[in-house]
């Protein structure tokens, strides 16, 4: 099996980078200095017309826990809606009832309302699942091609060894993908796992453009400077796929 990588964007301009690295495909948020939500319709409809590799939407409508209200699940039904048409090839949704099992009947709502055109990738909800191969065999069920995963812990290579028994678990019924922490530094140790689908941002600082800096007037986050902005850098992603190209695992 081949090694695929995705790079997680939020702008047209990192879509591109992504891209330009030689990504084999993108998934698609908006704001990921705080894990992802979903993109607007008019940046989904930017980075659609801007790059040419298939691009996986994320489904998600705030930071925070994957328990939804009844509200947001009419909220994310809806954005699914919006979605599955603008030629993306697929979502990547998750959710999760408060006792840590997967919300089966929310997620095949949005699945049904998805329709049988789309990939659907089970993103890292999974990992604040209370039993890793439950909710994989529901994600089966399901019908997701994909799980997302950082071996439930809080980067990809600490649960190698969770990596390595989904796997095995799920054998080629499903895509297991290594995500948080990854980097050109041990996608390879992480491959020799078993795991064959990668997922990182590649991303770099650049400072803003501003000239004019008013300093004292946060507009969001305490802990964010105003004047940096993220994107993903070309390079990062051409040393890690030609990595990934490497490998005769």
């Amino acid at each position: 099996m081949e090694h695929l990588l995705e790079v997680c964007v939020d702008s047209v301009e990192s879509a591109l980078a992504a891209q330009e690295g030689g990504a084999d495909r993108l998934e698609l948020c908006g704001h990921l200095a705080i894990g992802g939500t979903t993109p607007s319709l008019a940046l989904v409809e930017e980075v659609l017309s801007a790059v040419k590799i298939p691009v996986n939407i994320m489904i998600r409508p705030r930071f925070g826990d994957f328990c939804f209200t009844p509200a947001e699940k009419r909220i994310l039904l809806r954005e699914v809606e919006l979605m599955r048409d603008t030629g993306a090839k697929g979502l990547v949704l998750g959710a999760l009832l408060p006792d840590g099992s997967l919300d089966r009947e929310h997620l095949a709502a949005c699945i049904e309302l998805g329709g049988p055109g789309l990939n659907y990738t089970l993103h890292r909800a999974f990992d604040l699942s209370r039993d890793p191969f439950e909710a994989l065999d529901r994600a089966l069920d399901l019908g997701f091609d994909t799980v997302l995963s950082s071996g439930q812990r809080a980067k990809a290579p600490e649960g190698i060894e969770l990596l390595r028994a989904m796997a095995e678990h799920v054998g080629k019924n499903m895509a297991i993908m290594a995500g948080s922490g990854v980097s050109e530094k041990n996608m390879e140790a992480i491959a020799r796992a078993g795991i064959r689908h990668f997922h990182f941002s590649a991303k770099q600082d650049r400072p803003s453009p501003m000239a004019f800096r008013r300093s004292g007037v946060p507009m969001g986050l305490p802990l964010a400077d105003e004047y940096t902005r993220s994107y993903t850098d070309r390079e990062t992603v051409a040393r890690a796929k030609a990595l990934l190209n490497s490998l005769t695992l």
